[in-house]
């Protein structure tokens, strides 16, 4: 921990009588990072704002929220609270992050803070970056996060790093430091919990000091990216213009600066949704670029169309398009048909519209997504296999409803569920083993 306050202290750039802003959830890696910026807050005379935010998604909550109020209030801090009230979004992490940081963002510029830190781990970036790698990224997606991040009026720092969560716990506990401990951290039907608890404990029996392998990689990566971004940005505006890309100049430069022009452009079209954009995505728009039509179209989730006329390719929306989309389902997803699927700890409802399913029989994680040719699945209580197809004309599906309705898929692309409409062979009866419940509403 030492070099932690090192760095905090020599080479952050945080100065005497700076305003701190701090994400604290209460967790141990949070409340080790709070107790350092106290004691420097004494040294530096730091005004400093704890910023929480209560997900609503656990009844602890509203009391972890209470002690830390009156924690900032014994310590002379600020404190600034949040609590979200539902979400709407087709991912819950990623949702949870983009409210996460516009309120940090918001408390800030309230404050006029320079700096505002994060308590992620070295633990934590291992795990951002295996995560990536499985699914899929750019060059910055694999590289995970950085420790420091240049915003408009302050700095995001995460100075823990280099730590580990073992160490941050001991910290804790060496210096009597209260937190609390979210039990869904450790439910397999979350991504990053299985990747926490069967993947990292190997790594680090392999490597005690695995983090700082990672870290060096995550450098690495960040410092190529990084290169290639200002590359990149000398050819952009030459090629792209008013939505508009030039094939004729786009294909005379390297592959690998055409890749990062069209994550470029996709990463303004979609923001903060941009990783619901895969590998298949931007293949689909290489071969639009390179194939031998002079005219064509390329549609994408949240219907974005790519069109190409002759040497030109435009982006744009097409709202008589149906969503193409295929989303892992962490805890609600919101779906383009107005609906949602969301992951329940309960539910006495036994209709189409809720599955009870155990991870012993289907393979983690699950996936909703729209209808491929030739669907088909053992629908519970049936022998043999049935197509999907059949199933929405006997329901008397219209053509759009059958586009975009959802299909819920183990990662072996096992249909497990049609939300509404029929249950697998998968589904378990209320009296049955089973470990996740999937709500459709």
């Amino acid at each position: 921990m030492e070099d932690v306050v090192k760095y905090l202290l020599n080479e952050s750039g945080i100065k005497y009588r700076d305003t701190i802003c701090i994400g604290v959830s209460g967790g141990p890696d949070s409340m080790a990072l709070l107790d350092i910026v106290i004691k420097l807050k004494s040294e530096l005379d730091l005004i400093v704002v704890v910023c929480h935010i209560n997900h609503g998604l656990r009844e602890e909550s509203e009391e972890e929220a209470k002690y830390l109020e009156k924690f900032c209030e014994d310590e002379g801090l600020h404190f600034e609270y949040m609590k979200i009230e539902n979400y709407g979004d087709d991912n819950f992490h990623n949702e949870a992050r983009t409210i996460r940081y516009n309120f940090f963002d918001k408390v800030c510029k309230e404050y006029k803070a320079t700096v505002l830190m994060t308590a992620h781990h070295g633990d934590d970036l291992i795990e951002t970056i295996l995560m990536r790698m499985v699914r899929g990224s750019t060059l910055k997606g694999y590289s995970g996060f950085s420790k420091r991040v240049e915003k408009d009026n302050y700095v995001i720092l995460r100075p823990l790093i280099s730590m580990t969560k073992s160490e941050l716990e001991d910290y804790c506990k060496v210096n009597k430091i209260k937190y609390f401990v979210d039990k869904s951290n450790m439910k397999d039907v979350y991504t990053r919990n299985r990747y926490r608890k069967y993947v990292l404990p190997f790594l680090k029996t392999e490597d005690p000091m695995v983090h700082e392998k990672f870290l060096k990689f995550s450098e690495t990566l960040m410092e190529y990216n990084n290169y290639i971004d200002r590359e990149m940005n000398l050819v952009f505006n030459r090629v792209f213009k008013n939505g508009v890309l030039d094939t004729s100049k786009f294909q005379e430069l390297d592959h690998l600066i055409q890749t990062k022009i069209i994550y470029n452009i996709l990463e303004r079209i979609y923001g903060d949704d941009l990783f619901i954009i895969t590998n298949t995505h931007v293949k689909l728009i290489f071969d639009l670029i390179n194939g031998s039509k002079a005219q064509a179209i390329v549609h994408l989730p949240n219907n974005v169309k790519v069109i190409k006329s002759y040497t030109d390719i435009g982006f744009g929306y097409d709202e008589e398009q149906a969503d193409i989309y295929e989303i892992e389902i962490n805890s609600v997803v919101n779906l383009p048909n107005g609906k949602n699927i969301e992951i329940v700890n309960s539910s006495d409802d036994t209709s189409n519209y809720v599955t009870r399913l155990s991870s012993k029989e289907v393979l983690l994680p699950l996936h909703v997504r729209t209808r491929r040719n030739g669907d088909k699945f053992e629908v519970k209580g049936m022998d043999g296999h049935k197509k999907v197809n059949d199933i929405f004309i006997e329901k008397k599906l219209v053509t759009r409803d059958r586009n975009i309705w959802p299909i819920v898929c183990d990662a072996n692309n096992n249909i497990v569920w049609l939300p509404g409409l029929k249950k697998s062979k998968f589904d378990k009866d209320i009296k049955e083993e089973y470990d996740i419940i999937l709500k459709y509403y």
